[in-house]
């Protein structure tokens, strides 16, 4: 299965741990990527296109022509429930390739939302259905559809790289990636993460300080701080 097979549609793929899956979506993005190694993030300028959009769930990938959404109709078929789309482009483009129409076919075949380097459009009726979607631009010009691309392949979009069946993880801090075979495993690691922040939380609200939580007084009278009168 390689990313730059064009005219493909990979119909069995691996997906997570439907319970891992369920594990993650309790956690944000900022505890997955952290826990992660500080790894998966997509490139910031994916953005939710109404503020409460979250989402988490399997990827089905597809790779886009620029200004073509021929196969956004192919990746329906193939869409189970709990399924995210993540869709890249063989090169930018920012027209409009997703709208209320197809939110409305994806969403009947149980799809939890889309991640797409690419723009969208019918934002009302996104937000209206609370069908989430994350995206590159908001654009209200329409694209064609004549030309092949592939789904169910690895695509890199917006930076990273997702594989058929990965965990994808957005909400308003960002969209994340977890590789399918750490999906357990990160979400492990988020939950410890979670629960460690929640100490320290308590403490500042009884009035400790981080230079005194995080041990940050002797590293920094080594490089020299001083305090003055």
């Amino acid at each position: 299965m390689e990313h730059t097979e064009l005219g493909v549609v990979h119909t069995s793929i691996t997906r997570a741990d439907p319970q891992a899956v369920a594990a993650l979506s309790a956690f944000g993005v900022a505890t997955i990527h952290e826990a992660m190694g500080r790894v998966g993030l997509m490139r910031p300028y994916l953005r939710p296109v109404y503020p409460t959009a979250r989402m988490c769930g399997t990827a089905v990938t597809v790779l886009l022509q620029p200004g073509d959404n021929w196969m956004f109709h192919v990746a329906a078929e193939q869409i189970r429930e709990g399924d995210v789309v993540v869709a890249a482009c063989t090169t930018e483009s920012e027209d409009g390739f997703f709208g209320d129409l197809l939110a409305t076919s994806f969403r009947s075949r149980g799809c939890r939302g889309l991640v797409i380097d690419g723009g969208v459009r019918d934002v009302a009726d996104l937000e209206e259905m609370d069908f989430p979607v994350f995206s590159r631009a908001i654009n209200a010009k329409g694209t064609v559809k004549a030309t092949l691309g592939s789904v169910n392949v690895p695509v890199v979009c917006a930076n990273a790289l997702v594989r058929p069946g990965d965990v994808v993880v957005a909400d308003r801090d960002g969209v994340v990636v977890v590789p399918r075979e750490r999906a357990a495993e990160v979400a492990e690691a988020s939950a410890r993460r979670e629960a460690a922040e929640e100490g320290k939380r308590a403490r500042f609200r009884a009035g400790e300080l981080g230079l005194d939580l995080y041990g940050m007084r002797g590293p920094l009278a080594g490089l020299g701080l001083r305090y003055e009168d």
